[in-house]
């Protein structure tokens, strides 16, 4: 019998072994639309380009990969275009501001990034290079925009796309063309598609919706839905500038907007937002939500955490969103979480 038991124990240790070396969770956080430029520049060289991410340094130390949506190029040259209201540019200290604070990722697909034309996008992806911070959703051509970042994290690799669904389209990459990478269905599917075959895990950043509004369209929901279909794990979107609804759609979970984050907002609309830290291990996903303050009067660039009464509003809020989405946050001890 002895011979036998050894064999077991042999063979059940073999066994074991591949779960013992990626053994551990896999933490991401993602926040909302990230703009340090404009008329608040002043202001930001005055306090350090460090300032705006002081209040919650500690939160994103806490993540293997950190993301955020990077609304406006890093540049001083460009061309501006004249077409829209609201254009941005930020300056280069920016970049390494960024880094320093721990995002690791960026996406660029949104309707700012090609304010300033190629030129500043392609001054942008050097700085991004320079400082060691990862981009999806925008490139030199269509094909650039569209690549996925991937990461080795644990063992397990997770691979990123970003998207933009709003104008101008001028924006929009092409086959020659500098741009961020159009949302558009058949594109999206045959990335999601190619990034399932080589990640463990696929997650997805949409810039969509209308601004100022807390209701998620009907075509954000289908193109959550496509995305998740093709095999999308999680699906993070912003450009309202507001929370938007939380929903769990198969295996996958779907957050329509996380609202600002470093924006300097003066609108009482927009004066709270999330954080969304996503653990991730072999047997379970989790994601749990981190209330923030993000008033300008309030907190000026420097988002903060929300904890007691104030968190809890806000998760309250959440679920009032989500309820057409039949999704409901769990709260237990002044945690906020929702398993996927």
């Amino acid at each position: 019998m002895k011979p036998i038991l050894a064999y077991i124990l042999m063979f059940t240790t073999l066994l074991c072994q591949p779960l013992q070396l990626h053994a551990g969770e896999i933490v991401i956080n993602a926040v909302g639309d990230l703009m340090l430029a404009g008329k608040w520049a002043p202001l930001l060289r005055q306090k350090g380009y460090d300032y705006p991410f002081n209040g919650v340094r500690k939160e994103l130390a806490a993540g293997d990969i950190n993301l955020a949506n990077l609304e406006s190029p890093i540049a001083t040259g460009g061309e501006e275009y004249s077409e829209k209201k609201f254009r941005f540019r930020a300056e280069p200290p920016v970049a390494k501001a960024i880094r320093g604070a721990g995002f690791n990722l960026v996406t660029l697909a949104n309707n700012h990034s090609m304010d300033f034309g190629g030129e500043a996008l392609a001054e942008t992806l050097h700085h991004l290079r320079d400082n060691g911070v990862a981009w999806i959703g925008a490139g030199e051509n269509l094909s650039e925009a569209r690549k996925m970042a991937i990461f080795t994290i644990k063992g397990k690799k997770i691979a990123f796309l970003g998207y933009s669904l709003t104008q101008p389209i001028e924006f929009f990459a092409g086959q020659n063309r500098p741009g961020t990478a159009p949302g558009y269905e058949k594109l999206v599917t045959a990335d999601i598609t190619s990034a399932r075959s080589q990640a463990d895990y696929v997650i997805v950043s949409f810039h969509w919706g209308k601004e100022a509004i807390d209701t998620a369209q009907a075509y954000q929901r289908t193109a959550a839905h496509k995305a998740i279909d093709a095999g999308a794990d999680v699906i993070i979107g912003h450009h309202p500038h507001v929370l938007q609804g939380i929903e769990r759609y198969k295996n996958g979970i779907i957050f329509y907007s996380l609202g600002n984050f470093t924006f300097a907002s003066k609108s009482t609309t927009a004066d709270v937002s999330a954080m969304i830290r996503l653990k991730l291990n072999c047997e379970r996903r989790e994601a749990e939500i981190l209330p923030l303050d993000v008033l300008h009067r309030r907190v000026g660039f420097q988002p903060q955490l929300l904890t007691g009464a104030k968190g809890a509003a806000v998760i309250e809020k959440l679920n009032r969103l989500s309820d057409t989405f039949n999704t409901r946050i769990q709260s237990n001890e002044g945690r906020y979480t929702i398993p996927f």
